[in-house]
Order: C-alpha cells, then structure tokens, then sequence
C-alpha cells in the first residue's frame, strides 16, 4: 500500500490530523484530571462547604451559557487554529497558577473560581473551533473515521485521566496534580503549533461581504445584525420542531440532574462515605467506563428494537441504576456507587449516540451547525445551575439527601421523552419535514410545564 493509500489508518497516513489528535486526546486526558482535583483541591485543602464545591462546578461550565452561541459565529470569522492555540495557551498558564498560589500560600476559593470560570470560557472558544477546524482539515471521505478516533480516544482519555486524577492528588497533592492538566495544554500547544495545513480563509470580496455571503457595515452594526439573526435562527430551529424541542428538553433536564450529582460527588465520598483521594479516583474511573459499553452497545440494540424505543430504554431503564448511588458505603458499600455510576454512563453515552445519528440524518446539512449549537448552549445551560442547586441541597439537608434527589431526577428526566412523540414511535424519523404538524393528543412538553420539571 501506497503512504497515501486510504486502506491505511488515518493517524498513519495523514500527518496532521496525528497531531490534531495527540493534541486533543491530551486535552481531555487533563480536563479529566481537572474535574477530580479541582473539588479534592476544595475538600481537602481550603476546606471549602458544600455550596462552594457546588458553585466551583457551576463556573466551569457557566460561559456556555454566556458564550457559546456568540463563539460558534465568532469562531466563522477568525482563524480556527489561531483560536484554539490562543485558548490552549490561555489554559496552560491559568492551571499553572493554582499550583503556584499554592506554593506561595495563597490558593484561595475565590482564585479557583476564578481559575474555572476563565478555563471554562477558554474552553468553549476551543471546543467550538476544533469542531469547526476538523472538517476542513480532513476530506469528506476521511471525515468518518476521523470522528471516530476522536471520539474513541477521548472517551479511554477521560476514562484513564478520571482514574489516574485522584492518584496523582493523592501522591503528589491536589494542587500539585493540576500540574498534570497544564502539561496536557502545552502538548496541545506543541502539536497544534506544528500543524502545517493551512484553513481555507473566510472569502471577503470589495463590498465587505464574509463567507456567508452577508455584508458587514463599516460601523459594525451589519455585523451586529447578523449575529442576532443566526443565532435567533438557530433557537427558533430548535423550539419548532417537536423532536428536536423534545430531545433538547430531555438533555437540559436530564443535565441538570446528572452535574447535580457530579457536582458534590467528591465531597459525598470523601465527606460522607470516608474514601480516601486514590479510590475516589479509581471508582469515577470504573463508573465512566460504562459509556464504553454503552457506545458499543446503542447501534445494535437499536437495529433490534428501534432507535426510539432504544432511547427510552437507555435514557430511563440503565440511568434508574442511578438510585444506587446514595446507599455507597465502605467495603463491599462501595460497589453501590460502582453500579450505579456505570448504569448512568453506559445509557447517557448510549443515548448519545442515537441522537448524534438522528441528527445526522435529519438535521438539513446547511442547518446542522447552528441547531446543534442551539441545541447544545441549552442542553449545558443547566448544567451549572445543577451545579448550584445541589449546593445549595447539600448544604441544606445534607450530602446524603442531596444525593437522593439529584439521582432520582437523572431517570425522572426520561419523562420528557416518555410524554413527546419519541414515546409513541418505534423509531425516529430519518427525515426531515417542517410541514409536517405535532400530533393532537399529548403534545411536546414546553418548557416549565410538569413533565419538563419532574
């Protein structure tokens, strides 16, 4: 075989897409890492109450809600590259900071507020233009097998660097393990820094008109205007069509449950339970390696019952384990979280995989950026207020009664698909048809009404 030839794998043949990748499978290696050291750092060295545990959660993913639908237009404006090296950059000099405030004795809350609250915003800006930057570095052809070592290595990434987070804090210290996530961002730098292909610019002709083909004022405002007017669109996308209204509602709902959970679950093991730094670690490990199972597991389990049908069953039968969660205790209690935590992964990851094909398939090609945009600054705009709520609950009633009524809404979510029409079919629809109107009896829930809020 020819060094072009295209039997060969991608990451043998095509020299920068390799270092995309390594760049990249580094990057979720060290968020992993992150996302058990931050709390351990709050638990174990400032001492921090539950709520603050809980509002730390919220600041990481809190500039989705602000920011994510400007950065997807943004992110068409500029150079995707640049902005990834300026957001990995941004990155590796915050997470270096907390160690060293911790060196010189000034690690407070506040700066590790401060810290999520910038690394989340630099976040978005890089995860927006590497979704973006991908196709154009890749042919359509190769684009499928691509994803797919993306995605597969981001999930043994994650699975590795939750496992490997609570070690690392418990050897070396909590802060001294986000060392680990700042050395993930200068590799992303070093790699991304020695892409050599160049991104198609944005065409811009005498007129001042951008790649979208809408021209700019000199003042800006044309600019302004069509900000407004493409992210409105891709809302409006989004609350019309009774799938797609429903999944979103589904995903905001059930997000709001799960990083509640998440958010004082460290806390919970360390606080409540009495597990040491090292076996916190190895059980997040252990429970996320359930969306292994569950990414493998959708495709087939869907050509047997039904793509619908196989949603609800992920979505509500395997997250029900999540009720296991709250009765963790020492010894053999352990394997309570274990299960649990696993049922949760495997049919949240599973559930992904049937929606990312619905939309695939459904989804206009020139429309599926901006309703996956919309869709998504929704879907993670609970997220932080999760975060808070359970703060707030732990804070008032306790870890462990937290715990239970944050766990029972990850199943109780499922109601939202239950009550629209992915309940009533056996699969989901494959194309798309705007004239064609919801059904009478037993509409889409909207947002606020009983089922959305259960």
């Amino acid at each position: 075989m020819t060094r072009d030839d295209p039997r060969r794998s991608l990451l043998r043949r095509h020299r920068d897409f390799r270092l995309l990748w390594c760049g990249e499978t580094a990057g979720k290696f060290g968020a992993s890492v992150t996302g058990v050291a931050m709390p351990l750092i709050a638990v174990s060295e400032l001492h921090a109450s539950t709520f603050q545990i809980g509002l730390l959660s919220a600041a990481s993913w809190a500039p989705w809600l602000v920011m994510g639908l400007p950065a997807g237009v943004w992110v068409d404006r500029l150079p995707r590259r640049t902005v990834m090296l300026a957001a990995a950059a941004v990155s590796l000099v915050l997470f270096t900071a907390v160690p060293a405030a911790a060196w010189a004795r000034r690690l407070s809350t506040g700066l590790l507020l401060a810290v999520a609250l910038l690394t989340g915003t630099a976040a978005v800006f890089f995860q927006t233009a590497y979704t973006a930057y991908l196709p154009d570095l890749l042919s359509p052809a190769d684009q499928p097998e691509g994803n797919a070592k993306l995605h597969g290595s981001a999930s043994a990434a994650q699975i590795v660097g939750l496992g490997s987070g609570g070690l690392v804090a418990q050897l070396a210290g909590a802060a001294n393990g986000m060392l680990a996530n700042a050395a993930t961002f200068l590799v992303s730098l070093l790699c991304l820094g020695r892409i050599r292909h160049r991104e198609t610019p944005a065409a811009r002709d005498g007129r001042g008109t951008n790649r979208d083909g809408r021209g700019t004022n000199r003042d800006g405002r044309g600019a302004d205007r069509s900000l407004r007017r493409e992210i409105g669109e891709g809302l409006r996308l989004v609350a019309r069509d009774r799938w797609l209204r429903a999944l979103t509602l589904y995903g905001a709902t059930c997000n709001l449950a799960l990083m509640g959970y998440q958010s004082i679950l460290v806390a919970f093991l360390v606080r409540e339970v009495g597990l040491a730094s090292g076996t916190v670690g190895g059980l997040v490990a252990a429970a996320g390696s359930g969306g292994v199972l569950g990414a493998f597991a959708a495709r087939r389990v869907a050509a047997r019952v039904g793509t619908a049908r196989a949603m609800i069953l992920f979505e509500l039968g395997l997250p029900a384990l999540a009720l296991l969660i709250p009765l963790t205790g020492t010894g053999a209690g352990v394997l309570c979280y274990a299960v649990g935590g696993f049922g949760v992964s495997a049919g949240v990851v599973a559930g992904n995989v049937i929606k990312s094909g619905f939309q695939q398939h459904y989804c206009p090609p020139e429309l599926l950026g901006r309703i996956t945009a919309s869709a998504a600054v929704l879907n993670y705009g609970t997220i932080p207020v999760g975060a808070l709520l359970a703060g707030v609950l732990g804070t008032a009633v306790g870890l462990r009664p937290a715990m239970w009524i944050t766990t029972a809404g990850v199943p109780l979510a499922a109601l939202v698909l239950l009550l629209s029409p992915v309940g009533r079919v056996r699969d989901l629809p494959t194309t798309h048809r705007p004239a064609d109107p919801a059904p009478a009896p037993a509409p889409a829930p909207a947002p606020g009404s009983t089922a959305a809020t259960a």
